[in-house]
């Protein structure tokens, strides 16, 4: 079975939208967690225009309250998203190659030009215990370079998935993802995945037993709309399983 960590940056989004605590993360993170979710995921940008650093401290505390459950914090690795991560102690973190004005994520890490750089930032983390897993194309000759920088972890960013999916091209690039999911396990290192996945698309992805755990938040909030958000939580859950 694929992990879930549902990922509430919508809702701080929609909570920062009224400078009020509604609706109120803790409490939604509550919600997931109760109806089986393995994990909350936020993505505290600069800006924090939706997940805060004081987000992420306030669900380390809540994540307290569920054993074997865990809290995802991603970002990227500037002194100040450092500074708060090394506070919190997550039980993982995901670095990602944002800008940061960027919109949303839209790339992995290159490691030909980036490890050197990734590699004291990595070692800061695990000293204080954090896995680290790092936001990685579809490439699988760059899975031994994730290794190399000690890394635990690989997410797969999974936009060009979700483009295919339905296409023509959607067994060809799944067959993509597969592989350099395959390439990352063959080295010892775990596989997650996000960005753009959906209750549509996602047991193709998952279904061949190589992602061990999947981080999905826009989609799951947009069908959240139409479904409700315990039923959609339910829902992926099912397909998951």
């Amino acid at each position: 079975m694929t992990h879930l960590s549902v990922n509430l940056n919508k809702i701080g989004l929609l909570r920062n939208s009224r400078g009020r605590n509604y609706p109120n993360m803790e409490q939604m993170a509550k919600r997931t967690l109760d109806l089986g979710a393995f994990g909350i995921t936020i993505h505290p940008r600069p800006d924090q225009r939706h997940a805060t650093y004081q987000d992420a401290h306030d669900l380390k505390a809540l994540l307290a309250q569920y054993p074997g459950r865990e809290l995802n914090i991603e970002g990227f690795p500037d002194s100040k998203f450092l500074d708060v991560v090394l506070e919190v102690v997550p039980d993982q973190c995901t670095l990602v190659p944002d800008d940061p004005n960027q919109l949303t994520s839209d790339h992995g890490w290159n490691l030909d030009r980036d490890s050197e750089a990734l590699l004291p930032v990595i070692a800061k983390l695990q000293e204080k215990g954090i896995r680290v897993s790092l936001f990685m194309d579809p490439v699988p000759e760059q899975m031994a370079l994730a290794k190399a920088t000690g890394a635990e972890r690989v997410e797969l960013y999974t936009e060009a998935f979700a483009e295919a999916y339905g296409t023509d091209q959607q067994d060809i690039v799944n067959a993509q993802y597969q592989a350099a999911a395959q390439a990352a396990l063959d080295l010892g290192l775990e596989v997650n995945a996000g960005h753009d996945l959906d209750l549509q698309n996602v047991s193709l992805l998952c279904a061949p037993g190589r992602i061990m755990e999947v981080s999905i938040g826009h989609a799951l909030t947009v069908e959240a709309l139409q479904y409700g958000w315990d039923e959609v939580i339910k829902r992926y859950l099912a397909e998951l399983s």
